[in-house]
């Protein structure tokens, strides 16, 4: 089925920001169709040359936008908020057509990109006023600290949540008065196209919201050589790789990288509610999830009893593609991808593993259709035990205590997310201190923590640097000056009518007062 119309295609491709692309002479990138296999549209791959013009663009176009008042950015945040909502099936098309998943999941991504919208756009012009602090002393001297856009921000965005991650990553660097240029995966470049299509119906100046399509060794690479600040979503190794280059110019950036995320599951606990949780924390967005779970430890005789009831729930999904709202789980992303899970579930079982449910590769669902599946007895030497998957592979152990599934949920360089089920909520709230991760869901897999926007998301260890969502998730697109008066009554280096020999030890004895500072 055909989820956009050839028209859709050429409008969007009509925001590309690579100058004379239509004439020829690009190489292009395919896209595939999901259910058929067959090319739906063609991509034009940008270069290190057309990054250079974006931001020669933009620089222009942030200078004025940065003297706009946050109050009068966030009316045009509003208003994409609300085009986002008006055009929402249009969206949803576009995301299925892209990326293959269940319609359910592509909602995630547009109630996101809504709640993120309006929370920043209600939030930033208070948080980016000019903020009185104290200055060294009382009376003689005052202090202001201002907050001012870093510049143009780099966003790398990942192909597995493009609409989300795409456009909520970028709101609050525009409000901040930053200038963007995206780089999208080049397996999604429409949904990136279309969100830069409402940002200009939402009246957001041009050039302030650049989308280079093409490869990251060069568009990605060169955006990093160029921008004031990057955003990146991807795997642990490019956003090491990233950290390094941006290293040596100085260059701030954020980065959610990958996960290998642990749920506790105790004895005594609604299994058959912990099921429809687990069902969708591990298998949302076919397990393309970066926040998503990978490996369930089960505590006593929770790991026999819940076992049973996981897999008769997953032997129930209902898998495919297309717009029915029924479908949980959809296709994976591309072969490549169906390529990674093919082999760490060969791997897997050829190492000893046991196969509870699933395993399977559907082509007579879509070319990319992998069955959920749930695996027991993993080997410590299998791939799949320590490296993220990203796709529908799960394993599931025993384990005798609470401690012990804390050590093992522990027992990784990840850590993005950790999902806990206890009878006991106190217990549970100690199990969510334990654990090593930047968020951890209590009663939930990944969605509560993610949309409790007040608070920052992020990973720890080789899961990322820095946070998205929250205050901080604004201020780190600003740089903050300190602007410190003093008074004319005196300055710091006496009053004039006092000789230095004098004034010395009477500015020697401030000192005691210090201790009654605040």
């Amino acid at each position: 089925m055909a989820f956009i119309s050839e028209k859709t295609v050429e409008k969007l491709l009509a925001r590309v920001d690579i100058d004379g692309w239509e004439n020829g002479g690009r190489e292009m990138h395919e896209l595939v169709d999901h259910t058929t296999g067959e090319v739906f549209a063609r991509i034009p791959k940008g270069t290190k040359e057309d990054v250079l013009r974006a931001e020669e663009r933009a620089r222009i176009a942030q200078k004025k936008w940065a003297k706009v008042p946050p109050a009068e950015r966030a009316k045009i945040i509003y208003r994409f908020a609300d085009l986002v909502h008006e055009n929402r099936s249009w969206l949803l098309d576009i995301v299925q057509a892209e990326t293959g998943k269940a319609r359910m999941h592509v909602v995630e991504e547009l109630i996101d990109v809504l709640l993120v919208s309006r929370f920043y756009a209600k939030r930033a012009p208070k948080w980016l006023k000019d903020e009185k602090i104290a200055g060294p002393l009382p009376v003689i001297s005052k202090a202001r600290v201002t907050h001012n856009p870093v510049g143009i921000v780099g966003v790398v965005a990942p192909w597995n949540y493009p609409l989300s991650l795409g456009a909520s990553d970028s709101v609050p660097a525009i409000l901040a008065g930053n200038a963007m240029i995206i780089k999208p995966d080049s397996n999604t470049p429409l949904t990136a196209l279309a969100v830069a299509t409402l940002m200009d119906q939402a009246g957001l100046p041009e050039s302030l919201w650049q989308v280079v399509t093409g490869p990251g060794t060069e568009v990605g690479s060169t955006l990093t050589d160029t921008a004031d600040f990057m955003m990146f979503t991807g795997s642990s190794k490019t956003g090491k790789a990233m950290g390094e280059q941006l290293g040596g110019r100085l260059v701030g950036f954020s980065a959610e990288l990958g996960g290998k995320n642990a749920m506790i599951v105790d004895e005594g606990v609604d299994y058959e509610r912990v099921a429809e949780i687990a069902t969708r924390a591990c298998f949302s967005n076919a397990g393309q999830l970066c926040i998503g779970i990978e490996r369930i430890y089960a505590v006593g005789s929770a790991y026999e009893d819940f076992t049973k009831v996981l897999v008769d729930r997953l032997e129930r999904m209902k898998l495919g593609v297309g717009r029915d709202w029924d479908i949980e789980m959809g296709s994976l992303i591309n072969q490549k991808q169906l390529n990674t899970v093919q082999t760490q579930f060969d791997d897997a079982v050829a190492k000893g593993a046991r196969v509870l449910t699933g395993g399977k590769h559907r082509p007579d669902l879509g070319p990319f259709v992998f069955e959920p599946t749930l695996l027991a007895e993993v080997p410590e030497d299998a791939i799949c035990y320590r490296a993220e998957t990203f796709g529908p592979i799960n394993s599931i152990y025993p384990v005798d205590s609470l401690e012990e599934a804390i050590e093992q949920a522990n027992d990784t360089d990840y850590g993005l997310n950790t999902s806990i089920f206890c009878k006991d909520k106190n217990e549970a709230q100690w199990v969510a201190d334990q654990v090593n991760t930047g968020q951890v869901n209590v009663g939930e897999g990944y969605g509560i923590a993610w949309a409790s926007l007040d608070g920052p998301s992020g990973g720890w260890g080789d899961s990322g640097k820095g946070y998205r969502h929250g205050k901080v998730g604004l201020m780190k697109y600003t740089r903050s000056k300190t602007i410190a008066t003093e008074s004319n009554i005196m300055h710091l280096g006496g009053p004039k009518f006092l000789p230095a020999k004098i004034w010395g030890p009477v500015f020697e004895q401030l000192s005691n007062l210090m201790k009654y500072l605040p």
